[in-house]
């Protein structure tokens, strides 16, 4: 399981918090915050301007004149595209959405872009050129194809599987079980103590449970994308994932609102 970096800290604070701020979130605050939870304020501040680069932060002011940083319109549809993910549970069924790609050699950048978001939209390779995913996902697909300027090289299609190979034997090939079933596992030694430690000790602060919210749901918010939701009759008996989505999401239901209380505006 990835290490929590600054910068995925601050995207994920903003997932979970940095909304709810009425306008910018002043860099003090992302300070405080990101103090909290073992961040030094100069990672802060070359992490934010990272992300200003990449056009998810915009430097705005805060009401008493001080820098502060709001979300641009594209980072607000990736984060409300990531709640239906982490938060949801997945809607079920037998369609699959393909996306067929071609791209000219003298573009052959953009295939590269185009395989790295689609395996992290968490679409499995039938084939060159030829990648699969439930077809839940194909309004979150066409808002990052979109964004991302790769409509004109994708068709996306939805329809079932209709052969050769039996559909669970071809999930297999289509994703990597095995890693996806490593990452679970990963989450659940890391996160599985802390909630027994909730069951049976008192009442986290509100500092402690903020803290514990922001580095579950750092863990979390990656594992929704590397695992689609795939039907459970297509995995393996022994399949993990159900058991971490359901320690994150009562991790989640404990903690998100007494971790609220300190992240407060």
């Amino acid at each position: 399981m990835a290490e929590h970096t600054p910068r995925s800290l601050i995207v994920t604070f903003y997932g979970a918090y940095g909304r709810a701020f009425e306008g910018p979130v002043p860099v003090s605050a992302l300070i405080r915050l990101l103090g909290a939870v073992g961040v030094d304020a100069p990672s802060v501040r070359s992490s934010v301007s990272r992300l200003k680069r990449r056009g998810f932060l915009l430097p705005e002011r805060a009401a008493d004149g001080s820098a502060a940083y709001g979300l641009s319109d594209e980072a607000r549809q990736l984060l409300d595209d990531g709640d239906r993910r982490i938060y949801g549970s997945p809607q079920l069924s037998d369609e699959w959405l393909v996306a067929v790609f071609s791209v000219p050699e003298q573009e052959r950048h953009k295939r590269h872009l185009l395989r790295s978001r689609l395996a992290r939209l968490g679409f499995g390779a039938v084939a060159p050129g030829v990648w699969i995913a439930p077809a839940r996902l194909s309004e979150e697909t066409a808002h990052t194809l979109e964004r991302l300027h790769l409509t004109p090289y994708v068709e996306l299609f939805r329809g079932a599987h209709l052969g050769f190979a039996p559909t669970a034997e071809a999930v297999a090939r289509w994703w990597d079980l095995a890693s996806l079933a490593k990452q679970h596992e990963e989450f659940l030694d890391l996160h599985e103590p802390a909630l027994r430690a909730l069951h049976s000790g008192p009442e986290p602060t509100p500092e402690e449970a903020y803290r514990g919210h922001l580095l579950a749901l750092d863990s979390w918010r990656r594992l929704p994308y590397a695992d689609p939701g795939l039907p459970r009759e297509l995995l393996p008996a022994d399949w993990p994932g159900d058991r971490s989505a359901a320690v994150f999401a009562d991790l989640h239901a404990r903690l998100r609102e007494p971790g609220a209380r300190f992240a407060q505006p």
